[in-house]
């Protein structure tokens, strides 16, 4: 009898992992691939559509470029997994599995913010950019030089920088009347990351006419009005548009299942191997919180998936065969964000001329890079041809 390996999630993770998966699974073995899209979205590059929605289609990749013909694909939306029947319960069916790798990415996490998720608009799906271009052009419509939209961004983390940037893009192409504005809770913009690349970040975002408010964290949302700092002496922010980008939690779907997991977020506990408290399920990506010793976890990045989809897809295989598994370790490589046209780089690690590239820098080698990175991956999952037909929408 063969063996029956599913993969939860078209994202970062669950694409990595099929393709490793296809390349080491004996011949025996039969793979089954199950998301809610039939596409796989490249996510850090999915801003790019809120200023030209075109861009889709060189970020949205039809799973039929990406998998193998004897890969089945199964489109369904994951309600719960039964790890004592062996069994993922979808929205129409279900699918039975001798191992299971989960990689089912993030929610958006709202904190309990009183009208917060009611009120906002979300970045997580190609249907959420499409929601977001139509509603700035919208507000655009509506408003005018005398009186411009507001639109609000929540959160100055890598989502929230790079959708303001892609507003003022929208803004700058339509001569469209709107005032943007970030907030964010903590003190500085890309919390908790290097002060020079804080500054590098803040000082574009400004060039590009955007507002900073950092210090005070949202209290409550209504249809009209943002409330900042949750005192007496509140602040508040009236807005046309607010889109929230801060923060992630793990998918609801997974809470019934009898995985160890954090009871607050519902993201899955992981070992350096993968292993969840189930022998047999493994989980990678943002649905999970991965091991990476002295108490430490993965980070929930594009890059942390890239890599770990390589070897949880490898120790899957390996399971299969009883073959001793893989422990990972994630290797910083840097981080690039983009601010409309311009992007700012730091602590890339890639010798150029001799060299090695500065702490921080922007310019045409940040976009550069920028570009590249998401063009490799493209290309890694399909085809150099597909990546180099991407390259100017990057």
């Amino acid at each position: 009898m063969s063996t029956k390996v599913v993969v939860l999630g078209s994202g970062y993770a669950g694409t990595g992992a099929v393709k490793r998966l296809e390349e080491e699974l004996d011949s025996d073995a039969e793979l089954t691939w199950v998301s809610e899209n039939d596409y796989h979205l490249v996510l850090h590059e999915a801003h790019r559509c809120i200023r030209d929605p075109s861009v889709e289609s060189k970020i949205a990749i039809p799973v039929d470029e990406i998998k193998e013909p004897e890969t089945e694909f199964l489109k369904g939306h994951v309600e719960n997994v039964d790890v004592d029947e062996k069994v993922v319960e979808l929205e129409d069916g279900e699918v039975d599995y001798d191992y299971l790798l989960v990689c089912l990415g993030s929610a958006t996490a709202f904190y309990g913010i009183d009208g917060l998720e009611e009120h906002s608009l979300e970045l997580k799906s190609l249907d959420d950019a499409r929601e977001i271009h139509s509603e700035v052009k919208a507000a655009a419509e509506e408003a005018s030089q005398d009186d411009p939209a507001k639109i609000i961004v929540g959160g100055a983390g890598l989502s929230g920088i790079q959708s303001a940037g892609e507003i003022a893009g929208y803004r700058d192409d339509h001569r469209a009347p709107l005032d943007i504005t970030i907030v964010e809770g903590l003190d500085e913009v890309f919390p908790g990351n290097d002060r020079e690349l804080q500054g590098a970040l803040r000082k574009r975002l400004e060039a590009r006419d955007i507002e900073i408010l950092t210090g005070d964290f949202i209290s409550e949302v209504d249809e009209e009005t943002i409330y900042l700092g949750g005192g007496e002496d509140d602040e508040e922010l009236d807005y046309d548009l607010l889109l929230w980008t801060g923060g992630i939690t793990g998918h609801p779907e997974v809470a019934e299942s009898k995985l160890d997991k954090d009871e607050r977020s519902n993201r899955i506990f992981a070992e350096q191997d993968f292993k969840t408290s189930d022998d047999d399920v493994f989980a990678l990506g943002d649905s999970a919180l991965v091991e990476q010793g002295d108490d430490a976890i993965a980070p929930p990045t594009a890059q942390a998936a890239w890599q770990a989809a390589e070897v949880a897809g490898e120790n899957v295989a390996r399971a299969t065969k009883g073959q001793p598994l893989k422990t990972w370790n994630h290797n910083d490589k840097g981080t690039v964000i983009s601010v409309g046209e311009d992007a700012v780089a730091h602590a890339v690690k890639v010798p150029v001329v001799g060299q090695v590239y500065p702490n921080v820098f922007g310019g045409p080698a940040a976009r550069t890079l920028k570009k590249g990175i998401a063009a490799r991956w493209i290309a890694d999952v399909t085809t150099p041809r597909r990546a180099l037909e991407a390259w100017d929408d990057l």
